[in-house]
């Protein structure tokens, strides 16, 4: 670092000097051995490839911006080229690079050495420039060379195809240091490719080139994040693979059985099945609409489910506990079930009656209805009858997945329970149900019984429609409840005449 100005080679002789001095930062603990190695590599042409992995809203990003900084000016009497791949352009690259600007900008060093900023993805300090590029599957990044270091920040989330194609190549001619941030997620990742491959380098020469740290570690030196993991844990449950992944850095199978074993046996309760409701406890009904789902797959478009050719409506009647709950106040209740019922082949005139009969009998507080397809009149026409007591669920690509993540919180918190001598039907769709967690950012589950699933010992179809039913449940949580509730409206207008006039 001869070539820098007299009176900063003393102060970023070392990144934790730079960032102290002159940001004011002090890096934590669990920080400090990942830029030194980094920037050991970059310094000695070592080309090393480095794999970090760290729980949501510990200090990553901050940590790069302080990182690319520190390069920045001590190789800025190079032609020293920095790439940084992250998942989308907006938002993930435009606040990567937020970030660097005002570290950058506050920075006592780097602000009086002086920095410019060019073609809108391009920083620069003298002959030391970093480009920030997008990695989605369609951006056009070719052409750009990363002679110093190439990152990837949230590595799970980028394609291992795009990033063998467009990115590898960057840094293959230059031996680059290459660094790979990020959050579990599951095995089949980028990250995760690069994580085995760093683990195996790092036996073989004993040096260190992988980090992967826990919500426990942050919380030793930051105990209001340790306080905040906890009312997530408490939230969704320790073993719900959103917490375990992303705050215990605890890689998932991408495919897999929704229900194994042990979330089953969290399932079970010692309640009984009710033949009649009991006075004074609370009740909601959830209803999976039997008919063919329409459209295609989208993130925003109505869905065709895994089983298209249903013809069951499902009805799950709850017993709602509020007691772990503060007097007047949302939170999420204890579902209990207590009834099914199920209509095969039947008019909707007819099951819209049968509802009724039952809404009325357990004076149910909620009635969460499928409102996809032809269950969007049925939804209607009891909100008319019981209005703002229904809540209709869209079946979109996002919601059920949203749907099998509410689910496995309610489970995982233990506040579902299925009665004792519950309905068998139920359990077998449990024991088939199969879950793929997809590729990208958007942490999306497909969840059900795969079409054409065949019980091996009857041969019959085995469908879903009481899973969807009982999952229902989760759009329960939040909702505001009366522990003393007026009788639902009995003798209001009844749309049946309209109902036979719209075919239902």
């Amino acid at each position: 670092m001869a070539y820098l100005r007299t009176g900063f080679r003393e102060i970023i002789s070392d990144i934790l000097n730079f960032c102290e001095v002159g940001s004011g930062l002090k890096l934590r603990w669990y920080q400090e051995g990942i830029p030194r190695a980094i920037i050991e590599s970059v310094w000695e042409k070592a080309g090393r490839t480095f794999v970090v992995m760290l729980p949501r809203q510990s200090g990553k990003n901050e940590l790069q911006a302080q990182i690319e900084a520190y390069l920045l000016l001590s190789l800025c009497a190079l032609d020293a080229e920095l790439v940084k791949a992250s998942p989308t352009w907006k938002p993930q690259s435009i606040n990567a690079m937020r970030r660097l600007e005002r570290v950058l900008s506050r920075n006592l060093i780097t602000k009086a050495y002086g920095w410019t900023k060019e073609s809108g993805y391009i920083y620069r300090i003298d002959n030391a420039r970093i480009y920030f590029l997008s990695g989605g599957d369609s951006a056009n990044v070719v052409g750009a060379t990363a002679n110093e270091l190439l990152q990837c920040d949230e590595a799970q989330d980028v394609g291992v195809n795009k990033w063998d194609k467009d990115f590898a190549p960057m840094a293959a001619s230059t031996n680059a240091t290459r660094v790979f941030w990020g959050t579990a997620w599951t095995s089949k990742t980028l990250l995760a490719r690069e994580r085995k491959a760093a683990e195996k380098e790092e036996e073989e020469d004993g040096i260190k080139r992988v980090w992967i740290l826990t919500a426990e570690d942050v919380a030793k030196e930051v105990p209001a994040y340790g306080e905040h993991v906890a009312g997530q844990v408490k939230k969704m449950g320790r073993n719900h693979p959103l917490i375990r992944t992303q705050y215990f850095s605890e890689e998932i199978d991408a495919k897999s059985g929704m229900f194994p074993d042990e979330r089953i046996a969290l399932m079970q309760g010692s309640h009984p099945k009710l033949t009649e409701p009991v006075i004074g406890r609370l009740y909601a009904m959830c209803i999976d609409v039997a008919g063919e789902d329409e459209g295609a797959l989208g993130e925003d478009q109505i869905i065709e489910l895994e089983n298209p050719a249903r013809d069951s409506t499902s009805l799950t009647l709850f017993d709602v506990d509020l007691s772990s709950l503060p007097p007047d106040e949302k939170g999420a209740p204890t579902y209990r079930t207590v009834r099914r019922f199920n209509w095969v082949g039947e008019k909707h005139t007819k099951i819209y009656q049968q509802i009724r009969l039952i809404a009325d009998e357990w004076d149910v507080q909620y009635i969460v209805v499928d409102s996809t397809g032809v269950g969007h009149g049925l939804a209607s026409f009891l909100e008319k009858i019981y209005p703002g007591r229904v809540i209709p669920y869209l079946f979109t690509t996002r919601s059920k997945s949203d749907l099998g993540w509410g689910f496995l919180a309610v489970i995982e918190t233990g506040r579902f329970k299925e009665c004792v001598d519950g309905d068998s039907e139920f359990w077998l769709q449990v024991t088939h149900c199969q879950s793929e967690v997809l590729a990208g950012q958007n942490q999306t589950i497909r969840w059900g019984v795969p079409d054409g699933t065949r019980d091996q010992l009857t041969g019959e179809l085995i469908h879903d429609d009481e899973l969807i039913s009982t999952a229902l449940c989760s759009a329960l949580d939040n909702q505001e409840w009366m522990i003393t509730t007026p009788p639902l409206i009995i003798n209001s207008p009844d749309p049946l005449e309209e109902m036979d006039k719209e075919g239902f």
